[in-house]
């Protein structure tokens, strides 16, 4: 595979990883609103609004991690579904971490909520999991030598 062939594989693959993560996100965080039934139909403008913005959401604020995950297992030829997996899922902690304030002086954050720190880790386990399925699996296949006919060995002379 060229290199300009991975690098569009590893585009497309984030792009869909981030919008999978922000489909994750936006349902796991509607749930309670989708459990009462008391609320009526859900408007489909406005659900597919929320996931524009919970793609834009995640490929925003998780770009710069993700694509340290992409360039580590594509130096060192990753190719594990379990490494893109717990890349995604510490992408997705670093990302909802960054978010919240950290008070230097008691080294803690301050005003974690649990459920959100396990969406937005799970979302990552399921985007890195996305990225695997689309990129991840040929991770380093830019520099290995096309498999073709081998040249006929000569004879040793003596």
């Amino acid at each position: 595979m060229s290199l300009i062939g991975r690098l569009f594989a590893i585009v497309f693959g984030l792009v869909a990883a981030c919008f999978v993560a922000g489909m994750v996100i936006v349902i796991a965080l509607l749930y309670p609103e989708f459990s009462n039934l008391g609320t009526g139909p859900i408007d489909t403008d406005a659900f597919d609004i929320v996931l524009g913005f919970g793609f834009i959401f995640v490929s925003g604020f998780a770009l710069l991690p993700a694509m340290i995950v992409v360039l580590v297992t594509e130096a060192f030829y990753v190719r594990g579904i379990l490494a893109y997996a717990a890349g995604g899922a510490i992408c997705g902690a670093a990302c909802y971490l960054g978010l919240i304030p950290f008070d230097p002086a008691t080294m803690h954050f301050e005003g974690i909520v649990r459920r959100h720190l396990e969406i937005m880790t799970g979302a990552g386990v399921v985007a890195g999991f996305t990225y695997w399925l689309i990129a991840g699996r040929n991770a380093g296949a830019w520099r290995e030598r096309p498999r073709g006919p081998q040249p006929p060995d000569l004879p040793a002379q003596t």
